[in-house]
């Protein structure tokens, strides 16, 4: 399922068509639709529009553009109109330095006004900014913490990794898929995934398939096909993020709640082995956001091995099975031997995404009863100094455990194919100094995003 977070559906240019143009979102799997208002008439055709269409909800503010003629009566009236059922935000609102069409003035007296009810209503923003990015994010970081979206973003890394610190989600539409967005996608590209969701900004910004005519919210798809291929994720994985996304800010889509065995990302399937950890690592979202690229993997209990093996169906749909899950495989070496034996059978690569700390919870080394059925191991160093690795980990095992994922690397590669490292790209950690130890090791080396899972 898609969201489609910033649509105009109360504009004259769905006034023909604009039951035909919803079942049209809805055959092309877009499950929400939020329409967004800018004026006083515009948000009350919003919220009738959302009582009227089951897949249709409202937000409701007065544009940058249009705030030079709203009086005291129309917020008040935005105000009360926000309390009906299916109003889920505040805005658009912010400031627009392109057109002028209100004083930057009157602008950020609307803003902070905007910003002040969503938050005496506990609703989310959806923020424009358009030539405005210095002074968008000052009254911003003013009314910080916030809960919202930054709409058809335009800005840069270093302003989109600012909005979300001040805990707003980014949002893009149509133009990153244009020929000539290739700065825009590179700002797409370094924002982690769970931080964005899909809008149109329909009728305006059809995206480059449909460019110069009128966009509408089925036309989501090929921003969010866009944004898989930025990303180096599958359609499915970047649809089920951002609906995941969309329903943090706006409480609207349906995200998975069940628990799952196993997961898919990408074209590999991953076994949640446990939810156990023998790290308590700083970085570890586990004990707050049991989500990785969508999928939930909190499980009440560990899943016997028939239930992973019936789980995971038909390996070779796949292009390799991955032990993982929010915990440490190697604590359940059994389960990985009992599963892996079955994928080997068909022939399918099996990889364990690990601490590296498996020899010392099992108190022997335990490679050697990995051969023949792991293919790979990508080990989780994370740094290169005992003591940070300590810090940074806090391992169970005390003191002795960054010896010992050294010493589990060694042992590994005497058995399995392929064997490599990672660290993460956290401040304070000398990377430089984690490839010299992996070369030294004689294994691979991957650096991960500390704040992108999956």
């Amino acid at each position: 399922m898609l969201i489609d977070t910033h649509a105009h559906l109360d504009f004259p240019d769905f006034d023909p068509d604009r039951r035909e143009v919803i079942a049209r979102a809805q055959d092309a799997g877009v499950g929400a639709i939020i329409t967004v208002g800018t004026d006083a008439a515009s948000n009350a055709k919003a919220v009738q529009i959302a009582q009227d269409e089951p897949t249709v909800y409202a937000a409701l503010g007065i544009h940058p553009n249009e705030c030079a003629s709203a009086t005291d009566k129309d917020f008040d009236e935005l105000k009360r109109l926000a309390g009906q059922k299916k109003v889920v935000a505040i805005g658009e609102t912010g400031l627009d330095f392109y057109r002028q069409r209100s004083a930057a003035s009157q602008q950020e007296a609307a803003f902070r006004r905007h910003l002040a009810l969503a938050r005496e209503l506990d609703l989310p923003v959806i923020v424009h900014c358009r030539d405005a990015h210095a002074e968008c994010l000052k009254v911003l970081s003013e009314a910080a913490p916030l809960r919202g979206v930054m709409h058809c973003f335009s800005g840069d890394e270093a302003m989109a990794r600012r909005c979300i610190e001040l805990g707003l989600y980014i949002s893009f539409a149509g133009p990153v898929t244009f020929p000539n967005a290739n700065r825009l996608r590179a700002v797409a590209k370094a924002i982690a995934a769970d931080r964005l969701v899909l809008e149109t900004d329909c009728p305006f910004l059809a995206p480059q398939p449909r460019r110069g005519k009128r966009n509408e919210p089925a036309y989501v798809r090929h921003t969010a096909e866009t944004l898989a291929q930025v990303h180096g994720l599958s359609f499915d994985d970047i649809a089920r993020v951002t609906t995941l996304n969309a329903g943090r800010v706006f409480g609207v889509g349906q995200a998975e709640t069940q628990a799952a065995i196993v997961y898919a990302i990408r074209r590999s399937l991953y076994v949640n082995v446990t939810s156990r950890c023998s790290n308590s690592c700083v970085f570890c979202p586990r004990q707050t956001n049991p989500y990785v690229k969508g999928h939930n993997l909190r499980l009440e209990k560990d899943p016997e091995p028939e239930e992973a093996i019936a789980a995971v169906g038909d390996p070779t749909r796949y292009e390799e099975i991955v032990f993982c899950g929010l915990g440490e495989p190697t604590l359940r070496l059994d389960f990985i031997k009992a599963v892996a034996r079955h994928v080997k059978s068909r022939g399918v690569k099996v990889r364990i995404n690990t601490n590296g700390q498996g020899s010392l919870i099992h108190g022997r080394p335990i490679c050697e009863e990995l051969r023949g059925l792991v293919d790979a191991l990508s080990v989780s160093l994370n740094t290169s100094l005992p003591d940070q690795y300590h810090k940074l980990c806090r391992p169970e095992q005390g003191a002795g455990a960054f010896p010992a994922v050294l010493a589990f690397v060694r042992e590994a590669k005497l058995v399995i194919p392929s064997v490599s490292v990672t660290a993460l790209d956290m401040p304070g950690v000398d990377l430089d100094a984690c490839r010299r130890l992996t070369a030294d090791l004689g294994v691979g080396f991957r650096l991960r995003k500390f704040d992108d899972l999956g």
